[in-house]
């Protein structure tokens, strides 16, 4: 019984990390209907900021939990600014044109080609200075207007964004693993035959606290309001005088907010970190949010959880071979015996 309770626990708190990784995907389904297999690395991404926050911040470092939620909340904002350039110039366009995106891209372009012709910081901004006046005379003169693309389209961008996150992130963060500061010094505890941690316990408060505040900001806000308004019915929405562009944009960030502080929480337990990390944490991240019904936030956060504890059981009781494996044993019989997933409901499409 005590070795069951020790898995269980270990469980929930790997489960409220998938949890709140599995709100983000969960939470731009619900506006957009579109799966962003980008925000995996997002959730790379924040974990990268945390690390280079922490160098940034060395003179005033220290152990303690302040310092670490001062950090978490750093790389919280920069990831929220990622979601918002994502959403702006990657699957805004897509939904049928946004200035500056032809910019935006052949910037990074030139970026990528300055880089390999001449390293240095001189050749990279002069890159980006030309690959953004390409772009822009590109779209004012040839390609004024975007047409809207199919979801599928919109798909593939989405796989071609997380795409450039992990090789981007290799080139910028490079390849090798780093090793992630353990901003709290881990303190073993026995309650009975249990045995737990400070970091354990501080990873599942934190993850709770950010799922009850988002609960809170979609239910109790303005904000919150505008979001359901846009998930039932984009146009209605639209109508209604709200700025949609602007509500999709606000979940982008509280998305990948939420991903950056799973990143540096999943960081604390396991502190080696790589610009790949975020690939199969996001795609079971994406299995939770299936599971508790995608779109829905409740069925997201409860996914999460059986997730976790799912894979600790596997670890724990069969092999640990098998704990990639029941993410996506669980997947295909949720789509098979009840495809709106726990606590997601069916919906009746036109055709």
């Amino acid at each position: 019984m005590g070795s069951f309770l020790q898995q269980l626990l270990n469980g929930v708190v790997l489960g409220s990390m998938y949890a709140l990784i599995a709100l983000g995907y969960t939470m731009v389904y619900g506006v957009l209907r579109l799966i962003n297999f980008a925000h995996g690395d997002v959730y790379m991404f924040g974990a990268f900021m945390g690390y280079y926050l922490s160098r940034l911040s060395k003179g005033v470092q220290g152990e303690s939990l302040l310092y670490a939620l001062m950090i978490m909340l750093g790389a919280m904002a920069l990831s929220a600014v990622l979601g918002i350039l994502i959403e702006r110039f990657a699957y805004r366009p897509g939904r049928g044109g946004a200035k500056y995106s032809m910019a935006f891209w052949l910037g990074i372009l030139g970026a990528v080609l300055g880089r390999f012709a001449a390293p240095g910081i001189g050749s990279l901004v002069a890159g980006v200075a030309v690959g953004a006046v390409v772009g822009l005379i590109v779209e004012k003169y040839f390609v004024r207007t975007i047409p809207r693309a199919s979801r599928l389209a919109l798909l593939i961008l989405a796989i071609g964004v997380s795409f450039l996150l992990e090789n981007g992130g290799q080139l910028v963060f490079g390849a090798d693993p780093k090793f992630f500061p353990q901003f709290i010094s881990a303190q073993q505890m026995n309650v009975g035959d249990l045995s737990l941690n400070n970091q354990q316990i501080t990873v599942f408060v934190v993850a709770v606290i950010l799922m009850l505040l988002l609960n809170g900001v979609v239910n109790y806000t303005k904000t919150g309001k505008a979001m359901r308004a846009v998930s039932f019915n984009l146009d209605a929405a639209k109508l209604m005088g709200i700025n949609t562009d602007r509500i999709i944009a606000a979940t982008f960030a509280i998305g990948s907010a939420l991903a950056a502080a799973g990143g540096i929480l999943v960081s604390l337990n396991y502190p080696k970190i790589d610009p790949l990390m975020g690939i199969m944490p996001g795609l079971k991240a994406f299995v939770a949010a299936v599971l508790g019904g995608i779109g829905n936030i409740p069925g997201a956060m409860l996914g999460g959880f059986i997730i976790g504890i799912a894979e600790v059981m596997v670890v724990g009781y069969l092999e640990s071979t098998y704990r990639d494996a029941i993410a996506f044993s669980i997947l295909i019989l949720i789509l098979l015996l009840k495809p709106a997933g726990i606590m997601g409901k069916g919906l009746v499409e036109k055709v």
